[in-house]
């Protein structure tokens, strides 16, 4: 059973909406060993699996990384697309 929190609807709508205008976001969130990470990305993508969402986002030196949702602290809007 996995231990993931369901975001809210306005929460996903949020990264689905940055997804579709290219939008890069100032992201800050939890990894698996309760560090804080705050970094600006482009996300890329929505996947559901194993119970759990995930956002898929390159970093501003083009790594692809894989954030759990329920680990995103926070996802701030930056500007227009670039």
């Amino acid at each position: 059973m996995s231990d993931y929190q369901p975001i809210s609807c306005a929460n996903y709508d949020h990264f689905e909406i940055a997804i579709l205008h290219g939008q890069c976001l100032r992201v800050t969130w939890h990894d698996e060993q309760a560090l804080v990470h705050v970094e600006i990305l482009r996300p890329r993508d929505l996947q559901t699996r194993n119970g759990a969402e995930f956002l898929l986002a390159d970093t501003r030196t083009g790594q692809r990384i894989e954030l759990r949702l329920d680990k995103i602290v926070q996802a701030q809007p930056l500007g227009s697309p670039g």
